[in-house]
């Protein structure tokens, strides 16, 4: 099975009468209440953000940062403002009508049983579950698919408010021990558990400042590798730079104390671990990562030999190289070398020179996403023009056949073993909420294992996929969902989503919330813009370090496209992101303020001259550039959505979101940006910033705080908008 590589960046999605709201002063505060007038037309005041002298020299450019103190997660001054500009977002939000019914609906369609797909390991059958409305899902375990499960490990349990999440779990081969991860409220940190699958309970085992690592057991069930960072001090854990992370070996039943160090670079502090077991149990293949950037090298160590050394297999950092699986010394590799799209090629380690190497599968118009080799079957993943494909080949590359998926959509999973007979799949579409397939491989039929059952009828919405024209003429897909039958007189509610970074590929996928806003009459676009990796990496380089701003122009193509397309108008158009896709919303907004009536950017990377100064955000350079590189200096302070910032400007009404945990991007980045932005307003349009607490950058966020989040977000929405419910809504 083709080994994950860690994750380093995650995105993240999503009244007439206004109450009086109160407002705190922060202490010391010199400047005077800043005021907008609001739509009912009385006045928004925001708290008071003091401004100070703060200011840096880039390259002879000197840049202020007169927010600079609200970096500092640890300040009273900080914690003050939080608490002032909550209290008027939420103030704000509550004085919504609209609000309490939105909420209602969303929590009605929250509410349908949601399975993953299973994974065989011994003889039991492994997946996550729940029922409807838990905060998180809860692990399974059954003794054959057909047979009822138990619950192995329910996370609910653990917190009252449901904060604490499961974040990555692995069986050993015989199906008896799970390693599983914990992270609390939101964080990256994470803290390991063995749990005994037949009783149900905890070993001794515990081992922590895990981030970025998954487990991966011995064949003998022993032990497992993992990576660790050494451990913070209280108060920088949040926020401190990530560096030197290292790859250890926990046998069970041992302190973590005696975990044995297995591979480290004390002379590269930027090189990342990733260990994983091959099938047979011979090998650890070691996945060594620089930042985000696509390339890898790729070492192992032969584990049937005491004492054995790591072999640097792959060594030159000039493409990505994903192990696949191993016939042997002999080990398949997905590869991006000499080909943009991803082919797959073998390596005998006993002859590793590149005169050697053999193409077994070749690039294909479309781009690969995965493979795994189940039932001595390479499965691939492709994407056509942004949705899943799946094709299915013979262990020396010949074609067999493709396999046939319900729709235009998402289809993931297909793991498994070598040796397996069967696997399983999730499909999932904008109106498909969610199908779990075994797709049978003796006898190469697919059969339906699990289906969601959620409160509305798919057949009354459609999708249709158009290709706009981006600034300097690339050709830019778009999906475009709404109620069928919409007429298009250039006045329907708009809301459009983008990413566009990292290599990170945008396809369809079901959403309580976006269904509730097609419900409400609204039309919900998604961009596939350059950045990500729907088109392999040539796409995903086009939209990175200088050429970042062709992100930008894709977006604002699109949302061009829809008005000219007569399906909304800038007043009606809302545009949405999380993390890199905050930072896009930051900056279409600061570059285009006339083309959006509303913005809701999501714990976006707003500051692009600090973001690599905490915990991970220096691994972003592979995209970004480097603010220590002249020329890539100019290219971040040319877009970065805190420095361009005009005063006196008209922005659209936005929602800020971020979350007190998030060791990810780190608040600060919201925090600048709005105090910032409620300082340029010269508008009536509100600017609000919505700082959710005990939560992070997104993952393990409780079903709860997701509604609610929701339902602030289409109230928001709806008001600014100005959106007409339809009468029946919610009934």
């Amino acid at each position: 099975m083709e080994s994950p590589r860690p994750m380093i960046w995650a995105a993240g999605f999503c009244s007439v009468a206004l109450a009086l709201l109160t407002v705190v002063m922060l202490p010391g505060c010199a400047s005077g209440r800043q005021e907008v007038k609001a739509r009912s037309g009385r006045r928004l005041e925001y708290p008071a953000t003091p401004k100070t002298n703060q200011a840096d020299v880039y390259h002879g450019v000197t840049v202020p940062d007169p927010y600079r103190w609200l970096e500092d997660e640890n300040s009273p001054a900080t914690a003050a403002w939080v608490e002032a500009q909550n209290r008027v977002t939420f103030a704000w939000l509550g004085s919504i009508p609209e609000r309490p019914v939105i909420r209602a609906r969303l929590q009605r369609l929250w509410n349908y049983e949601k399975f993953t797909a299973p994974r065989r390991e011994g003889n039991r059958y492994f997946f996550s579950y729940n029922n409807g409305l838990q905060n998180q899902h809860v692990l399974c375990v059954a003794e054959s698919v057909d047979r009822p499960h138990r619950v192995l490990l329910d996370p609910n349990t653990l917190s009252p408010d449901g904060t604490v999440a499961l974040t990555g779990y692995a069986v050993s081969d015989d199906g008896r021990l799970l390693a599983h991860g914990l992270a609390s409220a939101g964080s990256d940190w994470q803290e390991w558990h063995v749990r005994d699958v037949d009783s149900g309970r905890d070993l001794e085992d515990r081992v922590r400042w895990v981030k970025f690592s998954g487990a991966s057991w011995t064949k003998d069930g022993r032990g497992f590798f993992y990576s660790r960072y050494d451990e913070p001090s209280e108060t920088e854990k949040l926020t401190k730079v990530n560096y030197y992370q290292k790859l250890y070996y926990h046998r069970v039943g041992t302190p973590q104390t005696e975990d044995k160090l297995i591979y480290h670079r004390p002379d590269q502090k930027e090189w990342g671990f990733h260990g994983s077991v091959t099938d047979d149990g011979r090998y650890l293949i070691i996945t060594v990562t620089q930042g985000t950037d696509r390339k890898t090298r790729v070492f192992y160590l032969d584990l049937t030999i005491e004492n054995s050394k790591v072999v640097e297999l792959l060594n030159d950092f000039d493409a990505a190289y994903n192990f696949i699986d191993n016939d042997g010394p002999v080990f398949w590799f997905h590869t991006d070398l000499n080909a943009s799209r991803g082919r797959i090629i073998a390596i005998d380690t006993r002859h590793p020179e590149r005169a050697n190497w053999r193409e077994v599968i070749p690039q294909a118009p479309e781009t690969i996403e995965s493979v795994n080799v189940v039932g001595n079957r390479f499965i691939v993943t492709y994407l056509k023009d942004a949705h899943t494909q799946v094709k299915q080949f013979h262990l020396d590359g010949r074609f067999d056949r493709e396999i046939e998926l319900p729709g235009i959509g998402t289809a993931s999973g297909f793991g498994g073993k070598r040796s397996d007979t069967e696997t399983f799949f999730a499909f999932s579409s904008f109106t498909v909420p969610g199908r779990i397939y075994r797709y049978d491989l003796a006898n190469n039929t697919t059969s339906i294992w699990r289906e969601a059952k959620v409160a509305f009828n798919p057949d009354d919405y459609e999708t249709r996929q158009f290709f706009c024209t981006s600034k300097d003429g690339t050709k830019v897909p778009v999906f475009v969902t709404h109620r069928k039958g919409l007429k298009l007189d250039g006045r329907r509610p708009t809301l459009l989503y983008g990413y566009g970074g990292f290599n990170i590929s945008i396809t369809p996928s079901f959403s309580v919330a976006n269904l509730t806003w097609m419900e409400m009459g609204g039309v919900y676009a998604v961009a596939n813009l350059r950045g990500g990796g729907e088109y392999g990496e040539d796409w995903h380089q086009a939209g990175t370090k200088l050429q970042k701003q062709n992100v930008f122009d894709d977006f604002i193509a699109a949302a061009e496209w829809l008005i000219k397309n007569r399906y909304t108008q800038p007043k009606r158009l809302a545009i949405m992101g999380g993390s890199n896709g905050g930072l896009l919303v930051g900056a279409c907004m600061t570059q285009r303020p006339d083309l959006f009536g509303a913005c809701l950017p999501a714990v976006g990377v707003m500051d692009m001259l600090r973001f690599h100064k905490f915990t991970i955000g220096w691994a972003w350079t592979s995209d970004y550039g480097s603010p220590e590189n002249p020329e890539e200096f100019r290219a971040l302070h040319a877009y970065s959505p805190y420095h361009n910032l005009k005063p006196g400007t008209r922005y659209p009404a936005t929602l800020v979101t971020t979350a007190d945990h998030d060791d990810r991007v780190v608040p600060a980045h919201s925090f600048k940006f709005a105090a910032r932005l409620q300082e340029c307003q010269r508008g009536s349009a509100p600017v609000l910033i919505r700082i959710e607490t005990k939560a992070g950058h997104g993952a393990g966020k409780p079903t709860t705080k997701l509604i609610d989040e929701a339902a602030d977000k289409l109230a928001f929405l709806v008001k600014t908008l100005r959106v007409k419910m339809p009468p029946d809504f919610g009934q």
